[in-house]
């Protein structure tokens, strides 16, 4: 009688071995009573991400919240206290793989510098004013501007020392609606 060989199977569970990568290293300083927002980017692994902050403490008046992807982190609110605030921020991904990174953010009691703007005016002729925003990466914007600005130039008053910034401009016509953003710009302090 002839015994015949075992069959061997093999089986793949799902798994995710990649490691992720917290990918944004530095954000902005801020100014006392002045809009923050900062967007810190991670990679990698398997969504969705979980964001923590690990150690340290925010500025106050800052929040974070996870985008809807869950691959950013928003930081955003207004600081309304002077200082230099060190935290470490841990992204966690579906398979468990934890990554890193810690920031200082320092928040003047006053802003040192000033960007001035200035932009070609819109051709088109119902345009009543243009609206200014600032991002901390060229994806996610704050606009700056209370009021529609009539002409086309802009002084950025709240800028924080040793921060990049990224500007782009919409014009807006007597409906309200509002042109897509223009080129991008970025300005840094030093």
């Amino acid at each position: 009688m002839k015994i015949g060989l075992p069959l061997l199977f093999l089986a793949f569970a799902p798994q995710c071995l990649a490691s992720i990568g917290i990918t944004t290293t530095d954000v902005p300083n801020a100014v006392v009573k002045t809009k923050y927002s900062a967007v810190v980017h991670a990679s990698g692994g398997c969504t969705p991400y979980t964001w923590k902050l690990s150690s340290g403490k925010l500025p106050n008046g800052l929040k974070m919240s996870a985008d809807d992807t869950s691959k950013s982190l928003d930081l955003s609110g207004t600081p309304n206290k002077a200082g230099t605030f060190t935290f470490t921020l841990s992204a966690t991904g579906c398979g468990g793989h934890v990554s890193q990174e810690s920031y200082t953010i320092v928040v003047q009691k006053s802003a040192d510098h000033v960007v001035d703007l200035n932009w070609k005016a819109s051709k088109s002729k119902d345009v009543v004013g243009y609206n200014v925003y600032r991002g901390s990466d060229g994806k996610l914007w704050t606009k700056i501007n209370t009021n529609l600005t009539a002409s086309t130039l802009y002084s950025d008053l709240t800028v924080a020392d040793s921060s990049k910034y990224y500007y782009a401009t919409t014009a807006v016509d007597l409906d309200g609606n509002e042109s897509n953003k223009s080129n991008i710009v970025t300005a840094t302090i030093p």
